[in-house]
């Protein structure tokens, strides 16, 4: 199995890297990244692309792929509406339409969230351009898949390339027990959601397409 993964370098992705890494039956890795990621391994190849609005220079490298693992975003804190809209939604786009041209026995698996508002009608500005990004999606001709986890806990020592991400996860990791014990259908790891995206290529586009933490947790496993 040929797999793109976008994000590699993210919390998410490295835990999804690290997933399809140990995955005997994935024989190709191929991480689309801005900068090297600084780590080898037999199935592992990159390929460098500064312009994640326009993927065509790179098309002939991405094509024939069994999936794509999208866990490229960023929070909307601190960034306007324009950027963030563009980073989530027109990046998004621009590597499916690309990933999946011809190809629509291709699984897609988008990193979206826990609150993304699907009616995109929402008084929460990130949530409706979530909502959006899936819709578009799942509307493709692919085998799409969105996921929404609530919290994820970083094991094996991926971090977040988000400073103020690092720190909240470094004052609240003490948390994770209690919280996976309170509210467990709020919880997962990164080591879950790399599990539970490879097993969603043996689904063959079989539904549900939207997974929450459940969902998640459950394929995971």
């Amino acid at each position: 199995m040929k797999v793109i993964l976008f994000g590699a370098s993210g919390m998410v992705g490295q835990g999804v890297l690290r997933a399809c890494l140990e995955d005997p039956e994935v024989t190709e890795v191929l991480a689309v990244v801005r900068r090297p990621l600084g780590r080898t391994a037999p199935e592992l190849r990159e390929v460098l692309h500064s312009d994640f609005a326009d993927l065509t220079p790179i098309a002939g490298e991405l094509a024939g792929a069994d999936a794509c693992f999208y866990c490229l975003g960023v929070s909307a804190a601190g960034r306007d509406a324009v950027e963030y809209e563009t980073i989530t939604y027109t990046y998004t786009l621009a590597a499916a339409r690309v990933v999946a041209a011809g190809n629509p026995g291709l699984t897609f698996v988008y990193v979206s969230g826990e609150g993304t508002d699907s009616t995109e009608r929402g008084r929460s500005a990130w949530a409706r351009v979530k909502g959006r990004t899936e819709n578009a999606l799942l509307a493709m001709d692919m085998h799409a898949y969105a996921f929404r986890p609530g919290w994820i806990q970083p094991l094996h020592g991926e971090t977040s390339g988000t400073r103020w991400y690092r720190v909240m996860y470094r004052l609240t990791s003490w948390l994770y027990p209690v919280i996976r014990r309170v509210v467990p259908r709020f919880v997962t790891s990164t080591e879950q959601v790399g599990r539970a995206m490879l097993a969603t290529t043996r689904l063959c586009g079989a539904g549900p397409h939207i997974l929450r933490t459940t969902e998640i947790n459950r394929l995971g496993a």
